[in-house]
């Protein structure tokens, strides 16, 4: 890793030029440049074999065979490089005979805390992901989504500037998928960068500031979900909620930018605009035609596609010119 100076963007904390990496004859990264801002979460999605954990595993240091640029900042740690960066693997391991307590203590010494800090961390760490009470059980004795929890705990253990974590919320449950999100938020509130790749694309989309998409070991985007909306032709669709239905919701279908209505169930409807509506002047229209027509509205608003619709349509080729 090298020093925040040594950065082309001293908004970034890390940053890829043109990063390609190959095995054999498999081509896993085909030139990636992309960079991950101060203090922004950065999710970072793709399929299955798409080059997301060889990406990271470049951005830790862990494949330093490669070709391009990778840089890192190493932040206010200055020089000590391994508390700078936390790190969370696909698949967190640990000595399964080894307490909690005992594992923490010494991943956390391996990463230059002294024993004064790591005491005073541990409970911390685990008081905050909801895990106090395993403190001192053995590793074998855990379920897989504590170990998850534990492997989280090292990561941010000895307060990293940057935290780049893999899959951090594989196999767990709801609940403590809602608490790693929030433990997410916390941190960047506190300063903490972090890169996070997931295929759950509704965590991503709670979370994440910024979103790069790789696909077949190409960066086919890199910025915001709006931003992501802009690139993509999507269909401007209307939810409209009645709280009485006259039973006249044909009559739409004359409003200027009314391409369709689809009647969902008595009382809901989907309308469908044309590319070119005006979706203010459209909802002025149907509100009127609506309330004309004898019907009481009790909702109306614009869809706005999600992470998951986006993406599919993305990697398919939905993209516009």
């Amino acid at each position: 890793m090298l020093k925040d100076s040594e950065l082309r963007n001293t908004d970034c904390i890390a940053e890829f030029e043109r990063v390609t990496k190959s095995y054999g004859d498999i081509r896993a990264l085909n030139n990636i440049t992309f960079s991950v801002r101060q203090g922004e979460i950065f999710g970072y999605i793709g399929p299955n074999g798409a080059g997301k954990t060889t990406t990271i595993k470049i951005l830790v240091g862990l494949i330093k065979n490669f070709g391009g640029l990778a840089r890192v900042a190493s932040g206010d740690s200055g020089a000590h490089s391994d508390r700078a960066l936390g790190y969370l693997p696909q698949h967190a391991a640990f000595q399964e005979w080894r307490t909690v307590d005992h594992s923490l203590t010494t991943l956390g010494r391996l990463s230059g805390m002294s024993a004064q800090e790591v005491r005073k961390r541990i409970p911390e760490v685990l008081d905050l992901l909801g895990i106090a009470d395993i403190r001192n059980r053995k590793i074998v004795h855990l379920s897989g989504g504590t170990i998850q929890k534990v492997g989280m705990a090292q990561a941010i253990l000895h307060g990293p500037d940057f935290l780049v974590l893999d899959e951090p919320m594989a196999g767990l449950d709801p609940a403590s998928r809602y608490q790693f999100k929030k433990v997410f938020r916390q941190l960047s509130k506190d300063g903490t960068t972090i890169l996070f790749s997931s295929h759950i694309l509704s965590d991503v989309q709670d979370v994440a500031n910024r979103i790069g998409i790789v696909s077949h070991g190409t960066l086919i985007h890199e910025g915001t979900l709006e931003e992501l909306r802009h690139r993509l032709v999507v269909p401007k669709d209307i939810d409209v909620m009645l709280s009485r239905d006259s039973g006249r919701w044909k009559e739409l279908e004359s409003v200027p930018g009314v391409a369709s209505v689809e009647l969902i169930e008595k009382g809901r409807m989907t309308v469908h605009l044309t590319q070119d509506a005006d979706i203010d002047a459209s909802i002025d229209g149907l509100v009127r035609e609506l309330l004309d027509g004898g019907s009481k509205i009790r909702s109306i608003y614009p869809v706005n596609p999600n992470l998951e619709q986006l993406y599919v349509q993305f990697v398919t080729g939905g993209a516009s010119a």
